[in-house]
This record gives structure tokens, C-alpha cells and sequence, in this order.
């Protein structure tokens, strides 16, 4: 068992004048001579401008001539910082510095003695050097036992030392943690409270866990939290992997989860801080179904959950929304766009209160790398298009924001665990790696947690647990760099070292740094732009006009074919309104054309069903007519034959001598 000496290190503002003394902000030299005999002549220019932020204020006087054009150069770097506050500055200052310099602080020679703390360390670590292309950078050869047989592992990405005396930005770093480390596991939760790592649950072995653990990070420090006797005590409290530690005031609320014996809806449970009691909280609404590996993610009041796998294995792509206020669930139906496919173990992160990133995640057959993006206001999905160095596919990550950087690490494809470490800036949709690493890592595994703290003034990633082949329990820190939340990458050119710069140089002098501060962006995603656009020594003023006449004829250009292009779109616009209301119009009339015409059936139809009546009375009295012409030739045929016999019988009567009748032609 090692010691470790770790360093407490200066806090602001003394860590920031420290910093300022030592480039040459002293007073006993030129400060610009100074800054550029250390460093490059842009940093040295980014230096200048936020020391004069942090020492001044925002810059107030007037533009120098441009042909002064180091004055110029300082004078457009310190302008584009805006109203950035002084400790912001300060801030900046000593982070771009120290990734600079690592040893600037033990070099300095007006530091103040530091306070030297022991911590025990719980392995043996031994660095070593390792050159690349002429630098030197540290090498970690770690040597640990399993099984009772030494092991040994190196890693060039991960350095294990005491985490205050790290002098490297944007490498994973394993702290000297001591206490009763929590079980080995995977698919827990994990949220920060008060510089406070607190882990609930999770899998081991196919093993549910319900324990809670919390780590001090200020003394790094584990500890076990037993839980008091509650509306759930522990005895009665169902062990879940999958599901989401939110940390919420001074409370725990964990969301979903598998659990052995599963509920119809989703559980929330609750772990008050300060009594050290679970309850589960009364929700109104439909709640949605059981899940775990889903997504919840905190936004201003309300948690937005989305998607998971639910107990019968099913994928699900739906969205509900519990605002923590009211505590009520609302599903999400109405929503435009194509949302993601189905999926679990993703990851999500939300930017500026209002666009909900999904990104990654697997089915039962493979897994994804694409990128949606929900707007909250419009309820409509989007897939954007992704620039950089795109990630590969994969399920089981854990995603923290930073600002408008959204830091990405572990998961995998089913064959092999993610060893990079990549960085989304939320504006630009541009991926880029961070640091990769090597051999059996932690934060090259699946389900593993991962959550942001402050370490001394300055942003640090946690990662703890994980299973890449075997389950994890150790912790991990990350401390991003200001490069890892740049909106854009830094363009570095030369400026001259003084005013008296020869007008034949031969270099350009054009520099842009485009900074975001970690305060500055907040929730409303403002980037801080220092950029210096000079001319060319080299150019004359008539020149350089030239060329600025012709950017802002082609921007005017540009302008007005939006703008006539604007206008086409009105007047497609306006016609197609035109159109639309002619069709209403004329489809208006149609259908009163219809209605007439259905009238006039229906008055058609009733007509022929009275002449149909009429037909069959005219059957019948032609039936009649038929019988009674029948009737009438009878009478008649009898009449004829009564006379022909009467007419016979006269004769024979004249003959026999019987003389005639004389009624007989009355009858």
C-alpha cells in the first residue's frame, strides 16, 4: 500500500493572480514580450485579452487604428469578451494556462506553500515515460492481483495518482479512493448532490441490488447509507437495475427499472437526504408502462422519459412527461415528425431547456449510432445531420452535459466496449474525440454511470462501475479541458512580437480562438468568440478596403437574392392561398350542384313510383275492358243467332199456313 501526497491546491481569486505573476502580469516586465517569449503568439493574445477582462472589466476604450496593428489585435480580443464577468475570466485564464503549461504552479515563484494531505491508496502504481514523436508524455503500468496472481496493465490514457496533484486535462484518472467499496455492478444509478456521489441498485451476476452507497468527492471517501424505516423501508424495497437516479433538491427520485417481480406501471420511488428515508411518490395520470434501460432526463420541472424495453422484452419509442410539481404523468401522442425507432440503453441530454437529444441505443439485434432531436416547444422530431468524427454504434453509454458539450463514454456493439471518449457540441452537431483507452478499463464498458461534479474550482467527469467482461466498481475522473468545450477548433496563426513589426513580414497575423465559457453558455447556449482579424503588413489600406468592399458587395449579394428568393416564396405562397380559396369555392358549388341534383332524384324517384301504380291500375281496367268487350261479342253472338232462328221459324211457319207474329220484331 503506497501513499500518495495530494495537493490542495490555491483557490480564486489568489489561484489567478498566482497564474497572471507568473506569465508576466508582474509589473516588472512587458507583459506582451513576456507572453510571447512563453507561448504561442495566439494563446499568448488570449491570455492578454481575459487578464485585461479580469482585471478591468469589458473593454471600454476606444479602437486603435488599424494599421497599429498589434494594438488593434489586443484591443479586438479583449471586445469580443463582451460583458464576460471577471470571475468567469479568471477562471479561463488559469484553465488555458494549465493546459499550456501542466507545471506552471510548482514553478512559480511567488506560490504560496500548500497544505500536503496523505491518502492511502488502495493499489500499486508505478509511471513511466513514454516518447512520442519527440514528447514525452506519462505512461500508467498498473499492478493489481486477482485470483492471488499479480496482473499487470497499461494504459497510456488512464494515470492513477492523487486527483488534486493531476496536472492533465481530457485523461481518465483513477483517485485514491478509500471506505467500503460498493458491490461490483452494472445498470445502477448514479446521481451527484452536494459534491456527493450517491449509487443506487443495479446488477450483478443477474442479481438485483437495492443498496445505496455515496461517494465524498472532496475526500474520496466511500461509505454505506442505511436507509431508515419509511412509508418503504429497506426491508420491503424492491431491488431494480435499468432504472434513473435523478438527483432533485435534496432528494433521490429513482424512475422505472427492471425488478424481479415487475408492476404494470412505472415506479418512482424517493430517498429524502435528510431524514434517510425511501418513499414512493403519489403520481396522478396514466403513468406508463413498466421499463428499464429508458432515458429520463431533467427538464426545468418536469422529467421527459423516453423509450426502454419492457418486461415482456418489448422495444418501446414512447414519450411521458412527469412534472414534478404536480406530480402528473402526460403521455405525448401528438407528435410531428419521425421519432427514433424503438430502442434501450441510449443516452439523453437536453439543450438550452427546449431540444431533447437522443443519441445511440440497441434493439435485440443491433445497435444504433444516429442522432433525433425532439423540439419541446413544437413537439416535432427531427434527425439532423451529424458532423465530425461520428461514433461508432452502440448501446449502454452514459452521457453528461457540460455546457453545450455533451460528453459520451463507454457502451458497446455487442462485439467489443467503446474505448473513445467523444464530445457532441450541442450547437454545431460536431463530434470529436476526447481520449481513448487501452486494456480492461472501466470506462470502456457497458451500462456503466456517469455524472459531473467540481473538483477545485473546475468541471470533472465521474464514472463509476460497468461490465466489460466483468463487473466494476472502481471510479474514474475526467477533467475536460476548455479545447474539449470549444465550439469550434482553435486556428492558430502568428501576430508580430511588437508595434515596430517590419512591414515586409512575411507572416500573417490573423488569429481566431473561439471560446465557450462554462458560464457564459448557461442555459441560453452563448458562446464567448475572441477572434482578431488584422491585415496583412503587407497590404496597403487601399487594399485592404478592396477586399472589404468585395466581401460586403457578394454578402450584399447574397442578401438580396434571400431576399428575392423570400419574395418568390410569398408570391408562391400568396397563389397557392389564391388557388385554395377558389378551389373551396368552386368545390363549395359542386357540392350545392349535388344537392340539387339529389333533390331532383329523389322528387324523380317518387314520380316513377306513382306512374309504376298507375301502370298496375291500368292493367286492371284493361283487364276489366277485356272482360266486358268478352261479355259484350257474346251478347251480341246471341242476339244474331236469336234472330237468325226467328227468322227460320216465319218461313216454315208461312209454309205450314201458322201466320207470322207481329211482336216477333219487337223482341
Amino acid at each position: 500500500m503506497a501513499m500518495a501526497r495530494a495537493s490542495s491546491g490555491l483557490q480564486y481569486p489568489k489561484r489567478f493572480y498566482a497564474a497572471a505573476s507568473y506569465v508576466g502580469f508582474d509589473g516588472s516586465n512587458s507583459p506582451t514580450k513576456t507572453l510571447t517569449s512563453k507561448f504561442p503568439k495566439s494563446t499568448a493574445l488570449l491570455l492578454y485579452s481575459l487578464y485585461q477582462q479580469a482585471s478591468v472589466g469589458p473593454c471600454n476604450i476606444p479602437e486603435p487604428s488599424t494599421w497599429k496593428i498589434v494594438e488593434h489585435s489586443k484591443w479586438a480580443s479583449w471586445n469580443q469578451l463582451g460583458n464576460m464577468s471577471s470571475t468567469e475570466a479568471m477562471r479561463l485564464f488559469v484553465k488555458i494556462l494549465e493546459e499550456e503549461d501542466p507545471g506552471w504552479y510548482s514553478r512559480a515563484s511567488n506560490s504560496v506553500a500548500e497544505p500536503v494531505i496523505d491518502v492511502q491508496m488502495n493499489y500499486n502504481s508505478k509511471v513511466e515515460p513514454v516518447i512520442e514523436n519527440g514528447n514525452t508524455y506519462p505512461e500508467t503500468k498498473t499492478i493489481s492481483y486477482e485470483n492471488g496472481r499479480q496482473v499487470e496493465t497499461q494504459d497510456k490514457d488512464v494515470v492513477v495518482d492523487g486527483f488534486g496533484s493531476v496536472e492533465v486535462y481530457d485523461q481518465w484518472i483513477a483517485p485514491p479512493v478509500s471506505g467500503q467499496r460498493p458491490k461490483a455492478r452494472y445498470e445502477h444509478g448514479a446521481a451527484v448532490v452536494q459534491d456527493k456521489l450517491y449509487i443506487y441498485g443495479g446488477n450483478h451476476n443477474g442479481r438485483y441490488l437495492s443498496d445505496l452507497h455515496v461517494l465524498d468527492l472532496r475526500s474520496w471517501t466511500w461509505s454505506k447509507v442505511e436507509a431508515k424505516a419509511g412509508d418503504e423501508s429497506p426491508t420491503t424495497l424492491n431491488p431494480c437495475a435499468g432504472h434513473s437516479l435523478i438527483a432533485w433538491g435534496n432528494k433521490l427520485l429513482s424512475i422505472a427499472g427492471h425488478t424481479k417481480d415487475p408492476s404494470e406501471s412505472i415506479q418512482a420511488k424517493e430517498f429524502d437526504l435528510q431524514t434517510a428515508t425511501w418513499s414512493t411518490l403519489k403520481t396522478y395520470g396514466k403513468a406508463p408502462i413498466s421499463r428499464g434501460g429508458q432515458s429520463v432526463t431533467l427538464v426545468g420541472n418536469s422529467l421527459v422519459i423516453f423509450g426502454g424495453q419492457d418486461a415482456k422484452r418489448t422495444l418501446l419509442n414512447d414519450l411521458h412527461i412527469l412534472d414534478l410539481e404536480t406530480m402528473t404523468w402526460d403521455e405525448i401522442d401528438a407528435v410531428s415528425g419521425a421519432p427514433p425507432s424503438p430502442r434501450s440503453d441510449h443516452s439523453a441530454a437536453v439543450h438550452v431547456e427546449r431540444y431533447l437529444l437522443i443519441f445511440g441505443g440497441g434493439s435485440h439485434a443491433t445497435c444504433y449510432n444516429d442522432l433525433h432531436v425532439l423540439d419541446l416547444q413544437t413537439m416535432e422530431w427531427s434527425r439532423p445531420t451529424q458532423q465530425g468524427e461520428i461514433p461508432t454504434p452502440r448501446a449502454g453509454h452514459a452521457g453528461v452535459t457540460v455546457g453545450e458539450s455533451w460528453f459520451i463514454v463507454g457502451g458497446g456493439d455487442n462485439k467489443s466496449g467503446a474505448s473513445e471518449t467523444v464530445v457532441l457540441n450541442m450547437s454545431t452537431l460536431a463530434w470529436s474525440v476526447v481520449t481513448s483507452v487501452q486494456g480492461r478499463v472501466s470506462v470502456a464498458s457497458e451500462s456503466l454511470s456517469l455524472v459531473v461534479s467540481s473538483y477545485d474550482g473546475e468541471d470533472v467527469l465521474v464514472s463509476f462501475g460497468g461490465y466489460n467482461g466483468r463487473y466494476n466498481n472502481e471510479v474514474y475522473v475526467l477533467k475536460p479541458s476548455h479545447k474539449s468545450t470549444l465550439q469550434s477548433k482553435i486556428i492558430e496563426n502568428s501576430i508580430p512580437d511588437s508595434v515596430d513589426a517590419a512591414p515586409n513580414a512575411t507572416n500573417a497575423t490573423n488569429a481566431t480562438r473561439d471560446l465557450e465559457s462554462e458560464f457564459g453558455a448557461g442555459h441560453e447556449g452563448k458562446v464567448w468568440e475572441i477572434s482578431v482579424d488584422n491585415a496583412e503588413p503587407t497590404k496597403s489600406k487601399g487594399d485592404l478596403l478592396s477586399v472589404l468592399k468585395a466581401e460586403k458587395e457578394e454578402l450584399e449579394s447574397s442578401l438580396s437574392k434571400e431576399k428575392l428568393h423570400t419574395l418568390q416564396l410569398k408570391q408562391e405562397l400568396a397563389d397557392a392561398e389564391s388557388s385554395n380559396s377558389d378551389l373551396y369555392k368552386e368545390l363549395q358549388s359542386i357540392r350545392g350542384q349535388l344537392a340539387a341534383e339529389q333533390s331532383r332524384c329523389f322528387k324523380l324517384e317518387v314520380e316513377v313510383a306513382e306512374l309504376g301504380q298507375k301502370l298496375q291500375t291500368f292493367g286492371t281496367l284493361q283487364k276489366e275492358l277485356e272482360l266486358l268487350q268478352r261479355q259484350k261479342a257474346a251478347s251480341e253472338q246471341a242476339a244474331l243467332n236469336a234472330r237468325q232462328r226467328q227468322g227460320s221459324g216465319s218461313v216454315w211457319g208461312w209454309l205450314a199456313g201458322t201466320p207470322p207474329n207481329p211482336n216477333a220484331d219487337d223482341e
